[in-house]
């Protein structure tokens, strides 16, 4: 059988690391990791030894660096392209808006221009937007489905608009074989502590070492969201990106099944620590958004009419596979910074 190759861009993150761990299990595929210089390997250290091996290969480079992609995509010569790459972070955007701007749209663009130039007319490409672009949502567009208008609430969102729309015009300008995906919340291992549930439970971890007092500092608790694991999210990709289906220009929301507000996500962590009766919460100003997506519920029909996608993991395990997680990662690393 043909040897594969596939390249994930943002390999060593949350979402890149476990399409590794997915796809590391099919010995017919090479894959290709795109890495920055300073890219920290915590994600992906039990692929260590198999690294720049024939199975795996890191390439360093950086989406603001054309350059440097243009040499990644001439070593990798890819069959598939994963591009999770991203500066992933609602609420740094605003305070790093060029930055998001140009890594998540002219990152993207410069990817696409890439991929076209190989002249690889078989190559299918994974872009990954985000249900932020959808934004702040009127409730009668709940649930949301791909053809709500976009109303994005932060700069991350409005490059996500921009990543998403520079995707439609390649695939219909060029026809290159792109589809798209919205995927709305996703957490579970590996959660950068940027995010809200996954510091929570990192706080709620250093509370359990006695590192920190027993009071989690929080933001907007009102928020609803639908949750997925990440681990049925990367599955959901690889269904997608080997569909017979799927058309130039796609677009997919995907998202899990079960909702609830901020809080109650919040509640159902403290309730996990022998910690809870003496936890305390704070509300911070500076964890508040200046605008915030606060209706994240999705309409995955589309989605589900082309893919049988049957998830393996409910939110309660995915809450406590959280938790251990960021137990775990103090127990051995330290890790003591609250974000």
């Amino acid at each position: 059988m043909k040897i594969k190759r596939v390249l994930i861009t943002g390999i060593t993150g949350m979402v890149g690391s476990h399409l590794l761990d997915l796809l590391s299990k099919n010995s017919n595929l090479k894959i290709y990791g795109l890495c920055r210089w300073n890219s920290k390997y915590d994600n992906i250290i039990s692929h260590m030894r198999k690294i720049n091996s024939n199975n795996i290969e890191l390439i360093c480079g950086d989406l603001r660096d054309p350059i440097s992609i243009y040499k990644l995509m001439e070593k990798s010569r890819p069959d598939q392209i994963y591009h999770l790459a991203a500066q992933s972070f609602p609420t740094a955007s605003f305070s790093n808006p060029i930055e998001t701007y140009e890594t998540n749209i002219n990152g993207t663009a410069t990817i696409l221009e890439a991929s076209k130039n190989l002249k690889n007319k078989n190559i299918k490409i994974h872009i990954c937007s985000s249900s932020e672009v959808y934004g702040k949502v009127d409730k009668k567009y709940i649930p949301i489905n791909e053809s709500v208008p976009f109303h994005p609430a932060s700069p991350y969102a409005i490059s996500k608009v921009g990543t998403d729309l520079v995707a439609q015009h390649y695939a219909e300008a060029y026809g290159l074989n792109i589809f798209i995906t919205r995927m709305f919340t996703h957490t579970g291992p590996r959660r950068s502590d940027f995010f809200h549930e996954s510091t929570f439970a990192k706080q709620i971890a250093l509370i359990e070492k006695k590192i920190i007092s027993p009071i989690i500092k929080v933001g907007n608790l009102d928020s609803l969201r639908t949750y997925a694991d990440v681990r049925d999210a990367v599955n959901a990709y690889s269904l997608l990106m080997n569909s017979q289906k799927t058309k130039p220009g796609d677009v997919f929301n995907i998202g899990g099944d079960y909702s609830c507000t901020v809080r109650e996500t919040l509640n159902f962590l403290v309730k996990l620590s022998h910690f809870r009766k003496k936890i305390k919460i704070i509300v911070e100003r500076d964890r508040l958004r200046p605008l915030d997506a606060d209706l994240q519920v999705p309409d995955i029909l589309k989605f589900k009419k082309i893919i049988y996608w049957k998830k393996k993991y409910t939110y309660k395990k995915t809450m406590v596979d959280l938790l251990n997680f960021w137990r775990k990662r103090i127990k051995e690393s330290g890790d003591i910074i609250i974000r």
